[in-house]
């Protein structure tokens, strides 16, 4: 059973009173779980400590372990060891216990050769976590170079870039790095518990003490709870454990559903992927003589189902699955898969790639099952879907109405439920605006959080990858998976940002501040896209939002900086200098009416710095209206695009008419925000252009937040999308 079939809330018995946990928003923390902590030989035997109390609290926590997997709780570990060159490791650190008078006990210090490898050193053998503990395909694990969880790692963001509020906190030892970790949680907000049998510590008089001190004066850092009560409110709700030599049984059917949740929970249950490819390719065909134009490379059948088989053979055992085991994707045909053509429809700039990009094997290596490669805005320029060679695919809800570009091969994919996700790009708005035009999700990542090597560029500067997919929830798991620091990424993130608290409990758990443009931005809207804008807005006021005021002009002029200024010269950047001249004629009219524009405009070095300071002033001046105070708001909400025209329209007045499209996507990478279009109703046709008849069009709104405030933004998104859903 998945956690979507937990209840909202359950409360268990604790110190001081009765602790609620959200079971979505909550994980169980193993903390420190080592061989060096726990083994003869290992560190903690060189200070002394008590082995056979800390090894008592293995079989209670692993049977905690269990309970909360078979639950669907999300699982984090930790190992606290340093780097091999010991870069990470403080002096003090080293030799604080070695030196103290008449020490007779500390003959080995961290870094030194112990019986299990080099002492709290990364990749020994001491120091990863014991046999029966071992983490599963998809837990988190965190190495940490301290005592507590949160200095210098990155688990703060990852547990809220999993929406986590609450921890569940076991491990060893209960005076060290448990109560350590459980103070630093507590200072960035979370709610945590510790279970008493599933931690200990190498002196008995310590831990009692030290949970004592957690739970003393009503709460002051959190509660202390048993391990009975959890697992008696837990169990109700878990699956039975999978056996590998039980019986075989005739595999489910599938209902067709390609959202993660679901094909997990079928696999879970015993579907088989090869089933699921089977469905996929089936539909694929049918799919395409209603909508060309969708696809650029698609692998060959028996490809896709030697795929299958292959990890089908791979996790036989149906309780340690990868979080995207089988799931079906694609990807846009900018990004390099090795073996196959790129071509950014744009057949003169094909070439086979040697190697794939490092979103491809993100996604790949936890499971996912390749589907092909999609359609595009040639050289990914344009957001109406109607600039490509390869073909136009309208938009799924209506055969006379674009697509959106320049990710509309993804976006049609995913919203006619070809695949579960894909993996697009997004330079001025093109992850965003054809998510909006065929009812899917689309997020832009903070840029540099998501790997661009081995993407064609479109705007080197801008360019993010972007993850599509059905629902937010879809979307912020893949996210999670693809996202690493990649050093050789110009524009790559630290893994290390500053990062906000989070509200656990409470009327703030529930509340939010948003800002929208004013009515003189909005005026640009059709109609009907003013209506249904303002029913969002009330729906995220009845939600808990505040609506505040905000200086919108940092967002407007932004957004004409990218095309009224020398950024678009950019594109042509990443050409060879003579590759315009020579391939002129290889080129979509429009594309190449485009260039050619910028090619005369001739801007100089000194109009491009003018314009780079001001991106930085507006970059600078958008950072304070999503501030970190009573000042800012937490995110903008905006109509994702102004209209939505048909390909009649467009194919009529093809640069004007795209241009507008971009009204409310165009600043998003300039300033460096992160952005969710989301889904927000249909309209019928009919309010668009009147006596056209009944037929509903989609919705969408997007949600802009800080450079990386994915995961606060993600949040108010899917809160947003859920009450949606619950109408």
């Amino acid at each position: 059973m998945a956690t979507s079939q937990l209840p909202s809330l359950l409360s268990i018995d604790a110190k001081p009173y009765a602790f609620a946990f959200p079971p979505q928003h909550t994980a169980l923390l193993v903390i420190d779980m080592q061989r060096d902590f726990l083994l003869a030989g290992g560190f903690g035997a060189i200070q002394g400590g008590n082995l056979e109390a800390v090894q008592a609290s293995i079989a209670p926590t692993k049977k905690l372990l269990e309970v909360c997997r078979r639950a669907g709780l999300t699982v984090f570990h930790t190992r606290e060891g340093h780097k091999p060159d010991m870069s990470d490791c403080p002096s003090s650190k080293l030799v604080r216990q070695a030196e103290a008078p008449e020490n007779t006990q500390h003959t080995l210090v961290i870094g030194d050769k112990g019986p299990m490898g080099r002492l709290l050193v990364r990749g020994e053998y001491g120091h990863d976590i014991v046999d029966e503990l071992a983490p599963l395909p998809g837990e988190v694990v965190i190495d940490k170079p301290g005592k507590g969880s949160f200095w210098n790692t990155t688990i703060l963001h990852k547990l809220k870039a999993r929406a986590i509020t609450h921890l569940i906190v076991a491990g060893v030892t209960t005076e060290c790095c448990f109560a350590t970790t459980i103070r630093e949680a507590n200072d960035r907000g979370f709610e945590c518990c510790g279970i008493e049998e599933a931690t200990a510590g190498y002196n008995a008089e310590f831990k009692c003490s030290s949970l004592e001190m957690l739970y003393w004066s009503q709460g002051l850092f959190g509660f202390v709870s048993s391990l009975q009560p959890l697992v008696d409110t837990l169990e109700p709700y878990t699956t039975a454990p999978t056996s590998l030599t039980s019986p075989p049984i005739t595999p489910p059917a599938w209902d067709g559903n390609v959202t993660i949740p679901s094909l997990q929970a079928a696999y879970r249950a015993g579907l088989s992927p090869v089933t699921v490819a089977e469905g996929v390719l089936k539909y694929i065909e049918q799919y395409e003589t209603e909508n060309p134009g969708v696809w650029i490379h698609r692998v060959p059948k028996d490809v896709v189902l030697e795929a299958a088989k292959a990890l089908a053979a791979k996790y036989p055992d149906k309780s340690a699955l990868p979080p995207l085991f089988g799931v079906p994707f694609n990807i846009k045909d900018s990004l390099d898969v090795a073996g196959l053509p790129t071509t950014t429809a744009c057949p003169p700039l094909t070439h086979i790639a040697s190697t794939s990009s490092p979103v491809y094997d993100s996604v790949i290596a936890q499971g996912a099952l390749f589907i092909g490669k999609t359609n595009l805005d040639q050289l990914a320029t344009g957001l109406t879907g109607c600039r490509s060679p390869y073909g136009r695919p309208h938009s799924v809800f209506h055969n006379d109405y674009i697509s959106g570009g320049s990710s509309s091969g993804n976006c049609v994919s995913v919203g006619a439920s070809l695949v579960s996700f894909s993996i697009a790009t997004d330079t001025a708005g093109s992850g965003r605006v054809p998510s909006g035009f065929n009812g899917v999700v689309g997020y832009k990542p903070t840029r540099g959080l998501l790997s661009t090597v081995g993407l064609v560029p479109a705007c080197l500067s801008l360019d993010c990858i972007a993850i599509i997919s059905r629902t937010v929830a879809d979307a912020r798991t893949v996210w999670q998976v693809a996202e690493a620091y990649d050093p050789r990424d110009r524009y790559a993130k630290n893994p290390l940002g500053f990062e906000r608290h989070v509200n656990a409990t409470g009327p703030g758990a529930r509340k939010f501040t948003f800002g929208i443009p004013p009515p003189e931005a909005l005026s640009v809207c059709a109609p009907v896209y003013r209506a249904m804008f303002h029913k969002a807005i009330a729906r995220l006021q009845a939600m808990g939002g505040e609506l505040r005021p905000i200086d919108w002009s940092p967002f407007e002029k932004a957004g004409r900086l990218l095309y009224d200024g020398t950024f678009v010269s950019e594109r042509l950047a990443s050409l060879p200098d003579d590759w315009l001249e020579k391939n002129r004629g290889h080129l979509h009219p429009v594309i190449r009416e485009l260039f050619e524009a910028v090619e005369a405009r001739g801007s100089t070095a000194v109009q491009a710095y003018r314009d780079l300071q001001a991106k930085a002033l507006y970059t600078r001046q958008a950072e304070l209206v999503l501030g970190y105070g009573d000042g800012g708001v937490d995110v903008v909400v905006v109509p994702t695009a102004p209209t939505h025209w048909t390909v009649e329209e467009v194919l009529e007045d093809p640069i004007r008419k795209n241009s507008a499209l971009g009204e409310f996507t165009h600043f998003g990478n300039v300033l460096d925000l992160c952005c969710v279009a989301v889904p927000a109703g249909a309209y019928a046709e009919g309010e668009l252009r009147p006596g056209a008849g009944d037929a509903p069009l989609p919705f969408s709104v997007t949600f802009l937040g800080g450079s990386r405030m994915d995961a606060e933004t993600l949040e108010i998104a899917r809160r947003f999308e859920q009450g949606l859903l619950n109408r």
